[in-house]
């Protein structure tokens, strides 16, 4: 069983769930403030479960994932994905960044 790393939690996941709801149910949320409202359940068209995985292998981007973030405030470039589009192959880490979006990254300082 693959094993994910968020927000300071350890969780066990099954090979080939999907990351939102792997998440969602084990009580943490990828998405930041009123966004946990006023998503779109998965369906990969509001990009509000947009994360960055820090370590581990992810899957590719499905077609849908790849279309939503070409859009702002998301790029194609951010190195972001999509919660509702991973599906869990492998051990991760996982990082929700600031903003709706979660589209603000930080980088650590040296």
């Amino acid at each position: 069983m693959p094993t994910i790393e968020f927000e300071g939690e350890t969780l066990e996941a099954n090979t080939g769930d999907d990351l939102r709801r792997t998440l969602l149910d084990a009580g943490l949320t990828p998405h930041n403030g009123k966004a946990q409202y006023t998503n779109c359940h998965g369906n990969g068209i509001c990009g509000t479960c947009a994360v960055e995985i820090v370590a581990g292998e992810a899957a590719d981007p499905t077609k849908k994932e790849r279309r939503r973030l070409r859009f702002p405030p998301h790029s194609p470039d951010s190195g972001l994905r999509l919660a509702c589009q991973l599906s869990i192959e492998d051990d991760l880490v996982v990082r929700k960044h600031p903003g709706y979006w979660g589209q603000n990254i930080e980088h650590d300082e040296p």
